[in-house]
């Protein structure tokens, strides 16, 4: 019996081994905050700095010390303004004019969402702690309460950067997650299933690209460590190219030919020469282009003079489109409803004295922006597991509160909490079990009773609205999430395509009149087929006699894309019908781009071994172009631009 997708993304759960050093920190945080704060008779700003540090908590991810910066840096800067806006706000509107208000930033909130995952944490932080300014009752003022927010989350940004970590490796303090990540880069290409390369060795790539493009920490010290990574990152590239050469042909790579890579990444891993490397196997264009990286990556290891990262960053232009659009627009507009409307019901709630004496509206709007948020998770499965683990939650501390000896016992709780707060990650209801734990806590740290029943209750409430709005009918197309990244993975895919046929026209073409012609060398005709126009495919300083750097920063972008758009394609499929059937067709048009970018790869590894793309090579370029082309034109996914450049004969 199967279960239908929306239950079974609820029960999954990720795996791996327990994250001791976040553990580690996650228990140096919240409690050891809250406890400076009640010893400084500040217990309220001890509240504050210990939420911060929670949050920043659920974005202590696995990774390199230089992108937790950006990963917990930026949604803290967010917090700190949603902190300062909420409490003026709370303090000098009235309930309709703050519903207004707050409405506003849920709008802005969610579009800017679109832009990514450090943006999208960014908007939760900004919209949960206006929600908590407006409505925690603090004596504090705003700036106060911003600046312990601020505290709170640079405190657990420290740990990160100060503590040792398990990838701090070879005696190597300055590296933690970089060394690691280069390294299964290599060990993707030395895998032998074909099937599994090339979707492996995507995931190693984007997160080696992410890990190294951080700020540079303690530059003046890793200089000369820091270009030799570099290196052996770029030098993975053309390794990555051959083995989705190979992966498109489904050949099995020979088991010599795979000790080459995980010999470098152990030499990546132990800070190590690289050592004698397996003879070369050359029956095939992807296995010799594979031979001929591996000499190539094996001198780099031993210069270590440094290699271009092969990526572009976002231009402000670029962020500004994906805020207005397709996927912005719908992803602002549900955030602002859903967070709109819990602030309104909240402050009917609460102005009808039906939480008593003491105020806690901002649970139910802070509560909402965690549902709402569709980068969490499909919706159906957000409502299950906040509900399941809000309940599971509010027994355990009710439990807990009724033995601990307060406050002693509440902040070591807190602490506990924070440290569980890495493993809970892993399902979203278990890390809402443990952030409903330690919220219950702070709450009655600061002086608030035990309010396990009225957490439940808000909850349940909040699930209720989400469920509603999030099925409301939106103006314009459905499922401009899916839409808004289908269309960035096909324009990606053109400019890397028209890319590697510039490459080939350099090898061979002839030109009649206005219009550049492919011509095959062996002069077979080639069926006509339109290429899409070529957008933002140029990067300055790249040499005239040598593009593949240019190739490999587009082949970069765009196996990127389509790793994104797949990600938001298995989200959209498990919501439930009413919602996922707006996405319907989006799984075949990514399947069809990745087949078109795996063949342009084989086209480039064809193109470097013999000069020249065959007739073969470029009808098999038409036929995908065309079955995309009549894919689009079904399900206007991707909205796919016909060129002024055909392949021709």
């Amino acid at each position: 019996m199967h279960l239908p997708p929306w239950l079974a993304h609820a029960l999954r759960a990720q795996r791996g081994p327990i994250p001791w050093s976040a553990v580690v920190r996650g228990a140096l945080s919240a409690g050891p905050l809250l406890f400076a704060g009640m010893l400084a008779d500040r217990t309220s700003l001890g509240v504050v700095a210990a939420i911060a540090a929670m949050l920043a908590g659920i974005n202590d991810r696995p990774g390199s010390r230089r992108a937790s910066v950006k990963r917990i840096g930026m949604p803290a800067l967010a917090g700190a303004a949603g902190m300062v806006l909420g409490t003026y706000a709370g303090d000098h509107m009235g309930a309709v004019a703050l519903t207004a208000l707050l409405t506003l930033v849920g709008l802005a909130a969610g579009g800017v969402s679109a832009v990514g995952p450090v943006a999208s944490g960014a908007g939760t932080q900004l919209l949960v702690t206006s929600a908590i300014g407006a409505g925690m009752p603090l004596p504090e003022e705003g700036w106060l309460r911003a600046l312990a927010y601020l505290g709170g989350a640079c405190w657990l940004l420290g740990l990160r950067l100060a503590l040792p970590t398990p990838g701090a490796l070879a005696g190597d303090f300055r590296f933690d997650g970089e060394r690691e990540a280069v390294a299964a880069v290599y060990d993707a290409v030395g895998t032998e299933r074909a099937g599994d390369r090339r979707v492996a060795l995507t995931a190693a790539l984007d997160h080696a690209q992410d890990a190294l493009t951080g700020p540079r920490l303690r530059r003046y010290a890793s200089s000369s460590a820091e270009r030799r990574l570099h290196a052996q990152y770029a030098a993975a590239l053309p390794l990555a190219e051959a083995a989705t050469a190979l992966a498109w042909a489904g050949e099995a790579v020979p088991e010599r030919a795979c000790a080459g890579p995980r010999r470098l990444a152990v030499a990546v891993r132990e800070n190590t020469h690289t050592g004698p490397l397996p003879a070369p196997t050359r029956s095939a264009p992807a296995l010799r282009a594979l031979d001929d990286a591996l000499l190539r990556a094996a001198e780099a290891f031993d210069r270590g003079r440094g290699g271009d990262l092969h990526t572009r960053r976002r231009t402000a232009r670029g962020a500004l489109r994906s805020v207005l659009g397709a996927g912005g627009r719908e992803y602002g507009l549900r955030v602002a409803l859903c967070f709109g409307a819990s602030v309104a019901v909240a402050q009917a709630l609460h102005h009808s004295r039906w939480y008593g004496e003491h105020a806690h509206w901002y649970w139910l709007p802070a509560t909402t922006v965690f549902l709402v948020k569709p980068d969490l998770g499909p919706l159906a499965s957000r409502v299950l597991c906040r509900a399941a683990g809000t309940v599971l939650g509010a027994l355990v501390f009710a439990g807990f509160a009724l033995v601990l000896p307060r406050p002693e016992g509440l902040v070591v709780l807190v602490a506990v909490s924070g440290a569980l707060i890495p493993v809970a990650t892993r399902h979203f209801a278990a890390q809402t079990a443990v952030v409903t734990v330690l919220v219950l806590a702070l709450v009655m740290v600061g002086g608030e009773p035990q309010a396990s029943a009225g957490r439940i209750t808000e909850t349940l409430l909040a699930c209720a609205i989400v469920l509603i709005v999030g099925h409301l009918p939106m103006p314009g197309q459905r499922g401009g999430g899916v839409r808004a990244r289908l269309a960035a993975a096909g324009g990606a895919a053109e400019a890397y395509l028209a890319h590697v046929l510039r490459e080939a026209e350099g090898a061979g073409v002839r030109r009649q009149g206005d219009t550049r012609v492919l011509q095959p060398t062996d002069g077979r005709p080639v069926s006509r087929s339109a290429l899409p126009a070529v957008r933002d495919a140029r990067v300055e300083g790249t040499a005239a006699d040598d593009t593949r750097p240019l190739r490999w920063t587009l082949r970069r972008e765009a196996y990127r894309a389509l790793a994104e758009a797949r990600s938001a394609i298995a989200l959209a499929a498990a919501e439930l019908p009413a919602l996922a059937r707006h996405s319907e067709g989006a799984g075949e048009v990514a399947a069809v781009l990745e087949r078109l970018v795996d063949t342009t790869t084989a086209c480039a590894v064809h193109l470097d071994d013999s000069g020249r793309l065959t007739a073969g090579d470029l009808d098999r370029l038409t036929e995908l172009l065309d079955e995309l082309g009549r894919l689009d034109e079904g399900h206007g996914l991707v909205g796919l631009r016909r060129s002024e450049l055909p392949l021709a004969g």
